[in-house]
C-alpha cells in the first residue's frame, strides 16, 4: 500500500525526493519536530504541541507563518490520515526546517514543513506488560540551556546513546547533564514514586519540556497525587518504589531494573487508566 506525506501542504509519495544536499536540516540538523499520537481518529494535545514548537521556533528565530496555526496543522494531520487508510490511532511526525541558503549562518529565516503519518496498532495508551531494563548512559552530557528542552533534529547525543542502549542490550538508556543529574531516557521524561509521590526531573535540569509529562502531572495532581520537580541523582532511583518513563506516543513505560534495583508498576497502571479517561475522543 503507498504512503503519502505532506510537504508544504502538498501530498508525495513517502518514497519521493523531498529535500535536496542544501537543505539546513541535512547539513546542520536546523530543524525542530514534534511526534503527534493520534487516538479515536483525533491528534492528542495537539495545543500542546504547537506551543512547544512555536517556543523553540522563537529560540531558533525561525519566521513564523500566521497560517502555521492549530486548525491548519489538525486538518492536514487528519486530511493525510485519512490519504493513509488510517481510521483510528496513529502517529504524526511535523518537521519544520530553516529553508534552505547560507552557511552556519542562514539567508533568511523562512520555514517549510513535512508532515508524516503512519498508523499505530495498539489503540489508545496500553502499558507495557514487561518491564524495561534501564541504565545510564555516560559518555557525553546534555547542557542545560534553551536550546535543551526543544525537540531539535540536532540529536547527536541521543543517537549515541541509542547506539549504546543496544550494545549494552537495554531497553532504555538514562541521560545526564553537566551536574550528573539524570534528567531523561532516548525519548521520553522519567519519574520516580515513593510512597505514592511523583518526581520528575525540572525542565531547568535540561530535559526536554514534554507533552506527555505535562500531561501526567495534571493528571496526577487532578487525582491528589503529589508531584515534585527536583533534581535528579542515583540515589533517587534507588530509593524509589516505581519508576516509569512517559513520551506522547506510548504514553506510560514501567520500568522493572534500573542496576540492582527491582521496582513494582502500582502508580504506572493506574496513570496509564487514568490517561485513556482523559485522551480526546
Amino acid at each position: 500500500m503507498q504512503n503519502f506525506i505532506s510537504h508544504n501542504g502538498n501530498f508525495l509519495l513517502s518514497d519521493d525526493p523531498v529535500i535536496t544536499t542544501n537543505n539546513r536540516s541535512f547539513r546542520y540538523g536546523d530543524a525542530l519536530f514534534e511526534t503527534i499520537r493520534i487516538a479515536n481518529y483525533n491528534p492528542q494535545f495537539l495545543k500542546e504541541h504547537l506551543q512547544r514548537l512555536f517556543n523553540g521556533m522563537k529560540v531558533l528565530k525561525m519566521e513564523m507563518n500566521p497560517l502555521f496555526n492549530e486548525t491548519y496543522i489538525e486538518h492536514a494531520i487528519l486530511e493525510l490520515a485519512q490519504k493513509n487508510n488510517i481510521i483510528s490511532d496513529g502517529r504524526a511526525r511535523l518537521t519544520v526546517y530553516r529553508n534552505e541558503g547560507g552557511l552556519y549562518a542562514p539567508n533568511d529565516n523562512k520555514v517549510s514543513f513535512v508532515l508524516e503519518v503512519y498508523p499505530i496498532e495498539e489503540k489508545n495508551f496500553m502499558l507495557n506488560s514487561k518491564g524495561y531494563t534501564v541504565d545510564l548512559f555516560t559518555e557525553f552530557k546534555k547542557a542545560q540551556n534553551a536550546l535543551s528542552s526543544i525537540k531539535s533534529a540536532n540529536s547527536a547525543i541521543y543517537v549515541m546513546a541509542g547506539i549504546n542502549k543496544i550494545q549494552q542490550q537495554l531497553d532504555e538508556c538514562l541521560l545526564l547533564n553537566d551536574k550528573h543529574h539524570i534528567i531523561e531516557a532516548i525519548s521520553s521524561n522519567i519519574f520516580a514514586v515513593k510512597n505514592g509521590v511523583l518526581y520528575t526531573p525540572p525542565v531547568s535540569d535540561g530535559c526536554v519540556d514534554g507533552v506527555m509529562r505535562k500531561k501526567i502531572i495534571e493528571i496526577a495532581q487532578a487525582n491528589k497525587i503529589a508531584v515534585y520537580e527536583i533534581s535528579i541523582m542515583q540515589n533517587v532511583l534507588l530509593g524509589a518504589d516505581e519508576f516509569f518513563l512517559t513520551n506522547t506516543i506510548s504514553g506510560i513505560r514501567w520500568v522493572v531494573a534500573y542496576k540492582q534495583k527491582r521496582y513494582f508498576n502500582d502508580t504506572s497502571k493506574k496513570l496509564t487508566d487514568k490517561l485513556n479517561e482523559y485522551i480526546a475522543v
